[in-house]
């Protein structure tokens, strides 16, 4: 067995959230923590500003009678909406970050299950909130952090400037509650909602210890990440990826994050931000591999890319790197300063992860899950191995349990990013817990000898045939979604007129590149590059039905498919 032996850290190390803005505010002072667009306005809000803020805020709830409550937040990226999470966490209350694109009636029910004091939201929800108000008793505080200036029935909405200068009059005339606050590592202080892809949210328990385990954990494993590091904000800021990554590691490492302001600029905001490391969904990056490739297509350039790509290769072996300037228009695209794309929340292809590799922009591929805060492993910068998710963080330890007869099984979890259950539902919180306390993914994969991670499918998704195999759709599709004329496609077992269990594939074909054609024709081409998938299969993995969608899978806001919902 080698030892990988993984960089040392040299960055600063959080004892709780506090002190992440604490010490941040310290070291970094009038640095711009955020730099956003307020109605069309570029505004900077510094360190300086978030700890003032996160203070204020604190304060104000104690005043308001909601100190350590639960306080739900909702809507788009804006400061002032992590400054709340911050708020709400080191006050000992609890965090409820809600997934905006959620149906009214479950926007809700989840802010009456969880028993919500107030509620925070950006101007997106400013009318929405206001017709929901009559369904929410127990909201004591409805907080819009840009008020309308259109007139409501509702009396309890309060303005978020109006609780930011209660808390700052507070703060001035002497008042510590706040600030000499014992922050409680053990209690619960975030509830996050899962995105429903089984048909079924749980409420994921999260303690101080927890996120400050996760943030401790995404700082080490992104150590090429520094003060100097340029971000963009694309990821919906609800998801537990893109908080723990993009806003509390980041924070504690003194980077600067750009908020992306519609997914329609984002291209052009990547190329004026520069930003030198990016978070990402596979969605993401397939969208941006898809650009390329079609830009240089239009040119005819496509042969001549491919053959620099080889030579560029070959070059690297011999420790002569030109990628920057070969590929010079490519990093062009995201500003020319990128030296890393961090990639989770789905399973992403190795070609596409090649194919950066080869224009001089490393993805790393990782793997998390909610109930770990979530990050539980990572590729590092220079470490990467092909088709792995990397090694587990720290604060973090990962085993599989092989099935029998099998060279692969459940990927079990332990550690400080752990949560503490499913809330209100001690049977759910029992049965993803081993005797001996290791959490259950439910996840399969396995571990190689220098101990790099690999998802091979989900326990729940697996395809059971008729011989007695077992199947994970998850790798069959990744040898599928490199054909070029299939945007999206789920993989299923289906019975045939025999009665037989036999693997489809269901593909929502590329309009683009199926333009003008025959449904029949596009059937017959990409059943043909089936065929050809199947060639380097075992028989017992090949696909024998294809099915063609009129319409694209329906998704979660972190573009993963439901695939509860596929039918």
């Amino acid at each position: 067995m080698i030892t990988i032996k993984k960089p040392e850290y040299k960055g600063k190390i959080a004892t709780d959230l506090r002190d992440v803005i604490v010490k941040s505010a310290q070291m970094y002072k009038d640095k711009p923590r955020y730099i956003y667009k307020q109605k069309r306005r570029e505004c900077v809000f510094t360190y300086n500003d978030f700890l003032n803020e996160m203070n204020a805020i604190g304060t104000a709830f104690i005043k308001l009678g909601i100190g350590g409550a639960t306080i739900a937040v909702i809507g788009d990226t804006h400061p002032s909406y992590v400054t709340t999470y911050y708020a709400t966490v080191n006050g000992n209350g609890i965090i409820v970050p809600l997934d905006k694109e959620l149906k009214d009636e479950e926007i809700v029910g989840f802010i009456n299950k969880s028993h919500a004091s107030a509620v925070v939201y950006t101007e997106c929800y400013n009318n929405r909130m206001a017709l929901l108000a009559d369904s929410l008793p127990d909201v004591r505080y409805f907080i819009p952090i840009e008020a309308s200036t259109e007139r409501t029935q509702c009396e309890r909405i309060l303005p978020f400037s109006k609780l930011v200068e209660t808390g700052m009059a507070a703060l001035e005339s002497g008042d510590r509650t706040y600030l000499d606050i014992e922050i409680d590592m053990d209690k619960t202080c975030a509830l996050l909602f899962t995105s429903g892809t089984t048909g079924t949210s749980k409420g994921v328990m999260l303690s101080q210890r927890n996120l400050t385990a996760a943030t401790n954990s995404s700082c080490m494993s992104m150590y090429h990440v520094n003060e100097k590091s340029r971000l963009v904000s694309v990821l919906p800021i609800h998801h537990t990826y893109e908080m723990t990554c993009g806003h509390l590691a980041a924070a504690n490492i003194g980077a600067t994050t750009f908020i992306n302001d519609s997914i329609k600029y984002v291209i052009k905001n990547i190329e004026s931000f520069k930003p030198t490391a990016m978070l990402f969904v596979p969605l993401f990056v397939e969208t941006l591999h898809k650009k390329i490739w079609d830009t240089i297509e239009a040119k005819g350039m496509t042969k001549k890319v491919r053959a620099a790509m080889k030579l560029s290769n070959a070059l690297r072996k011999v420790g002569i790197d030109l990628r920057k300037k070969i590929f010079a228009d490519i990093h062009k695209t995201f500003g020319g300063c990128l030296e890393s794309i961090v990639c989770g929340g789905a399973p992403l292809s190795q070609s596409l992860i090649d194919d950066f590799d080869a224009f001089g922009i490393p993805i790393l591929n990782g793997y998390g899950i909610t109930e770990c805060a979530p990050l539980v492993s990572v590729n590092r910068l220079g470490m990467a191995r092909s088709g792995s998710i990397g090694t587990p963080v720290e604060n973090c330890e990962a085993k599989v349990v092989l099935d029998e007869g099998q060279d692969t099984g459940e990927i079990l979890v332990k550690g400080e990013n752990v949560m503490q259950g499913y809330y209100e539902d001690p049977a759910a919180t029992a049965e993803v817990f081993t005797d001996d306390g290791w959490f259950r993914t439910g996840d399969v994969g396995y571990i190689d000898d220098d101990g790099y991670l690999y998802i091979t499918g989900r326990k729940k998704n697996v395809i059971i045939l008729s011989n007695g195999k077992n199947i994970y759709p998850e790798e069959i599709e990744e040898y599928i979604s490199v054909i070029p004329e299939i945007k999206e496609c789920v993989v299923v077992g289906r019975k045939n007129n025999s009665g037989e269990t036999v693997i489809t594939a269901l593909v929502y074909a590329d309009e683009d590149r199926t333009q003008g054609m025959a449904r029949d024709d596009i059937y017959n081409l990409i059943k043909t590059q089936l065929n050809e998938v199947n060639k380097n299969l075992p028989l017992f993995k090949q696909i024998h039905e294809l099915e063609l969608r009129d319409t694209e899978f329906e998704k979660t806001t972190t573009k993963k498919i439901k695939r509860f919902k596929v039918r």
